[in-house]
């Protein structure tokens, strides 16, 4: 029989994380993501949303919230898809 390992979420391991923010962010904003993707999509109201997504450890999220925070972008969610 084979266990499935699970990984445990903690704050040195990099997690693949989902965030949605309120407006929208251009490809020149990557440069400062580094390997997060962007995708900017349209909420329910027609408004500019934008999703980054990419594998963080905890202190390299609380960077970048802090980034889209001092941007003024709105969070809306922040999403923990994977601990890798």
């Amino acid at each position: 029989m084979i266990k499935k390992r699970k990984h445990k979420l903690t704050l040195d391991r990099p997690v693949t994380y989902r965030i949605k923010i309120a407006g929208e962010l251009d490809d020149t904003w990557l440069d400062w993501a580094g390997d997060m993707m962007l995708a900017v999509e349209s909420d329910d109201d027609g408004l500019p949303v934008t999703f980054l997504t990419g594998t963080l450890d905890q202190a390299a999220l609380l960077g970048l919230l802090r980034r889209l925070y001092s941007l003024g972008l709105p969070l809306i969610s922040v999403i923990c898809l994977e601990v890798v």
